[in-house]
């Protein structure tokens, strides 16, 4: 393992500068150099991270990290199947996508495991129900398995893909329904523009993807390349309890937590993000402890297998997959995890 390889090359340097007359506690540790490829900008969604960045944890494991905030949410994935980045924050369709392309990655600890997209129209639309929508305009951000979910969310409410106009507007979901252009968007997070949307006085109607009809999956986990964790999983194992930490600190330190998000992001609002923090961090839950019935992190095998059956049904994966190959708990911390008070 390369993070003990290093070991005696770090006594030896610390013995040497010792014998100099240095004291020994100024030396700097060797760590594992590990990069985070993060699936957008800093956001409340990834307090764990910010978190456990700030508080010393990471390096408390013997990481030197780095979050790297790609602008592309479909990229760090690939940078990970291409040895680019040791891990991903990415989605759980989009690992699946990856592993019909070949791409050898997998899911090694939940961050966020419920959906977070939804489909939200604001009160101006006159739209009450998906019923409504019949005749209107949804935008969507043109991603095929969101496509899926729209198909499946119109079929519930006994309409079809041509009772509406869709429109793909990318990273324009917002502004589509702001503007009147769209009556309904689908992939906002409702956490995160469902709250910024509310907290600015528009009304939104806003429903998660898994309250219209579609199953249940995990909207953020963290990925690494299966050879990596065959060849070198200590550190992987190092971060996701590091991780764990900073997430336990994060619920239980809410003010703190946000103004660690804040300070990693000079383009969020305060006032904002305090309350899209207020309703992310249940969601990232405590790090598993003695009550807990699974760990910090924990992937369930079930549910990751019918939403792989339900893509294979709406046509999105061309084959089906085992969720246990997609998966591994193998990584997650076995102990509680100690957060500082």
């Amino acid at each position: 393992m390369r993070r003990f390889s290093l070991l005696p090359l770090a006594i030896f340097v610390a013995l040497a500068v010792t014998a100099c007359g240095t004291k020994s506690e100024e030396v700097n540790p060797v760590r594992d150099p590990l990069t985070v490829a993060m699936d957008w900008y800093p956001n409340p969604d990834h307090a764990g991270f910010l978190v456990a960045e700030k508080q010393g944890y990471f390096e408390d494991a013997g990481l030197d990290v780095s979050l790297d905030s790609p602008t592309d949410p479909s990229l760090p994935i690939k940078l990970v199947a291409a040895g680019k980045a040791d891990l991903a924050l990415s989605y759980e369709p989009e690992v699946l996508l990856a592993r019909e392309q070949g791409l050898d990655v997998v899911s090694v600890a939940t961050v966020i495991g419920r959906p977070l997209t939804s489909m939200i129209w604001l009160k101006k639309s006159k739209v009450k129900s998906v019923r409504d929508l019949k005749g209107k305009t949804v935008s969507t951000a043109g991603i095929p398995y969101q496509d899926a979910y729209l198909k499946t969310i119109l079929s519930r409410a006994g309409l079809s893909e041509n009772d509406v106009k869709k429109v793909g507007v990318g990273q324009g979901l917002l502004p589509s329904i702001v503007s009147g252009r769209a009556q309904a968007t689908l992939g906002p997070f409702w956490n995160i523009e469902g709250i910024e949307l509310k907290k600015e006085g528009l009304k939104p109607t806003v429903s998660p993807v898994d309250k219209l009809g579609v199953p249940t999956y995990s909207e953020l986990v963290l990925v690494a390349k299966g050879s990596r964790i065959d060849e070198d999983p200590d550190p992987i194992r190092l971060f996701i309890t590091a991780l764990g930490r900073g997430t336990g600190f994060a619920v239980s330190h809410p003010n703190q937590a946000t103004s660690t998000v804040l300070e990693a992001n000079d383009a969020l609002k305060p006032e904002v993000t305090a309350a899209q923090m207020k309703a992310t961090l249940p969601l990232l839950g405590a790090p598993g402890g003695a009550k807990d019935a699974v760990p910090f992190g924990h992937q369930s095998t079930v549910k990751w297998q019918a939403f792989i059956n339900w893509m294979v049904q709406q046509g999105v994966l061309a084959n089906s997959q085992r969720a246990v190959d997609a998966l591994t708990n193998e990584l997650l911390p076995s102990k509680r995890i100690d957060v500082d008070q």
